[in-house]
């Protein structure tokens, strides 16, 4: 089959969030092209939690069963070719994929996620998803009463600490650096037997992912089951900035209730555009950009 040239709407990303919004699309007879690279940031994660009525399914699974069941929308279109660029036009906008093919649609909505920085110490990217986590919601009960270390500082690893320990009162913080934390702070992990460790992180000693222990600089290690870390992030596409759309402090696409971008015609949803990042908040704000975008396209249109 041909796919035709011009949609009421594109969405570029084809996980959570942007086969969420094809539903909502779909369902009310919009023409929609989906346009995905095919590498959701949770792709190495084993299982997904905190989801009603997929808690501890594969994260692909869901995403193919929501796949299958947003394709049997007749108007609604999946293309694996990634988008790369896009422009502003007369009538719309302008998507140019990888091969070269141009779409054009009256209205955008990214759900292209975020790229996780990873940083420079061995064995934390293999483990990143698995055993090395960034959300208490998502993995903290599978992990709970266990060793567990927080690589983070200040105000990110205080506000972690307190999350998981209500799972755990085995934490350690890793600062790999001086500590910044307030004096109540401080004293407050103390009175929690939360100690501080502030020699650099070198390397994750791992099987197949799951951590076995932390070696430091200097050689010293320490045993964990469990870490925390909260790491920087950039776009996963450069596209809505290229259009206009503002990014928040930090880093996210900015948007308003409505998963508006400050661009008019262009939404965003799942985690380019939110803290909180998890499945059941990109299904949210995709259903949301989808029901918002065609809400727009009628009152231009009746």
């Amino acid at each position: 089959m041909t796919t035709p040239t011009s949609f009421d709407v594109i969405i570029i990303g084809g996980s959570y969030a942007g086969l969420s919004a094809a539903m909502s699309l779909g369902r009310s007879l919009r023409k929609v092209l989906i346009l995905d690279g095919g590498k959701p940031c949770n792709r190495q994660t084993p299982h997904s939690h905190n989801f009603i009525t997929h808690d501890g399914e594969k994260p692909n699974v869901i995403a193919e069963k929501a796949k299958e069941q947003v394709l049997r929308y007749d108007t609604v279109q999946f293309s694996s070719d990634p988008a790369i660029a896009g422009k502003k036009t007369e009538n719309g906008f302008a998507i140019t994929t990888q091969s070269g093919a141009e779409f054009h649609a009256r209205k955008l909505i990214f759900a292209t996620g975020i790229k996780d920085t990873m940083p420079d110490i061995k064995g934390f990217s293999e483990c990143w998803g698995i055993s090395v986590v960034h959300c208490p919601y998502c993995h903290g009960y599978e992990f709970r009463n266990q060793k567990t270390g927080i690589m983070a500082n200040g105000e990110r690893a205080y506000h972690l600490a307190s999350l998981v320990y209500n799972l755990t009162d085995r934490i350690t913080i890793l600062t790999s650096g001086q500590a910044d934390f307030k004096e109540e702070q401080s004293a407050k992990l103390k009175q929690h037997g939360i100690a501080i460790i502030t020699t650099e992180v070198a390397e994750i000693e791992h099987e197949n992912g799951n951590i076995r222990k932390v070696i430091f600089k200097g050689g010293e290690t320490m045993a964990f089951e469990a870490l925390y870390a909260g790491i920087p992030f950039t776009q996963s596409s450069d596209i809505p900035a290229a259009l206009g759309c503002e990014l928040t402090e930090m880093g996210h696409i900015k948007i308003d209730a409505f998963q508006k971008t400050t661009v008019d015609g262009i939404f965003a949803c799942g985690d380019n555009a939110s803290q909180m990042r998890s499945v059941a908040n990109a299904v949210h704000t995709g259903n949301l950009a989808g029901a918002m975008a065609n809400r727009f396209l009628t009152d231009e249109q009746f």
